[in-house]
């Protein structure tokens, strides 16, 4: 077993394992991240189990390539799940009850996600940190949602803050909903905070593939009827139907540079003006001022 020799940190592993886990279908067809998503975290984890759902291009050759860490399982979609986007936490599951019994830590990414590298030690110091306390379940990150390109972020409270990404391996928890977070026998389960983010990616992309990925993930949602009179395949998504976004002056990770060196569309909006109605204009001035978010859901405990 390895012990993260290849990771710049003193603070090692020794007796301690961590498992990656996600889930992908069609990735190169709706130009997913997931090359960049596993490949972030591969650096501090023993082992990748990836549920490669049946797919309509080359993703199980593109997975097959990241090395010898990647453990593949396959899948077949139950696409007649349409309530609440199921389907995702059901493929999630696949993934998660793959990990031995012998994983303490088990770290997730979805396939538009990343995880910069500056975090890895913190991330690792963590873990070890919390590995015997048993009232800690999982760690917390927080999120970088970027937007319509690699320049800006989604500021506003259509955006989650925070999530769950890191977990005991204790299959009594379950991936919750439609994927985003995790629960233990149907509660909410108690994390601690971990100073670190997770970039998510997953609208930025050119705007055909855009409006061919939300078509796809509406599928999971929605019938036949509703896909048809919401969404025109024929067009480009419009980016610019946003109502709050701010620049980013952060670096990306460095798996994503090469990816983001072929962006071959512009996106153009001033980040200064704001798209809100009267209430939310006060909730939105409220939350820069003060932190605060007024009625913000949290599928998570703080201790």
């Amino acid at each position: 077993m390895k012990h993260y020799k290849d990771c710049k940190n003193e603070d090692t592993f020794v007796g301690v394992k961590v498992s990656g886990f996600t889930f992908i279908r069609n990735a190169i067809k709706l130009d997913y991240p997931v090359k960049e998503a596993i490949l972030s975290i591969l650096p501090i984890v023993d082992e990748m189990i990836v549920a490669v759902g049946k797919s309509d291009d080359e993703t199980r050759v593109l997975i097959e390539s990241l090395g010898d860490k990647i453990k593949i399982i396959d899948t077949i979609w139950d696409d007649n799940l349409r309530e609440g986007g199921q389907v995702l936490a059901i493929e999630t599951n696949k993934a998660f009850d793959a990990i031995d019994s012998s994983s303490d830590w088990c770290f997730y990414i979805q396939g538009d996600e990343c995880v910069h590298e500056k975090y890895h030690a913190e991330i690792l110091h963590k873990m070890k940190q919390n590995l015997n306390d048993n009232r800690v379940e999982g760690l917390l990150f927080d999120y970088l949602h970027f937007y319509g390109s690699y320049d800006y972020i989604g500021d506003s409270r259509t955006w989650y803050r925070q999530e769950i990404r890191i977990i005991k391996n204790n299959k009594n928890i379950r991936s919750y909903r439609d994927a985003q977070g995790f629960r233990k026998n149907g509660k909410k389960l108690k994390v601690k905070y971990i100073n670190a983010e997770i970039y998510h990616y997953g609208w930025v992309r050119h705007p055909k593939f855009q409006m061919a990925k939300l078509i796809e993930a509406n599928k999971l949602w929605h019938g036949d009827s509703y896909i048809k009179k919401k969404f025109n395949a024929d067009q480009d998504f419009d980016y610019s139907q946003i109502d709050s976004i701010k620049p980013f002056h952060g670096t990306h990770p460095a798996v994503m540079h090469d990816r983001i060196s072929k962006m071959n569309w512009k996106f153009d909006k001033d980040p200064t003006i704001k798209s809100f109605n009267l209430k939310l204009k006060i909730l939105h001035y409220i939350e820069k001022k003060t932190g605060w978010r007024i009625g913000e859901y949290k599928n998570f405990k703080k201790i």
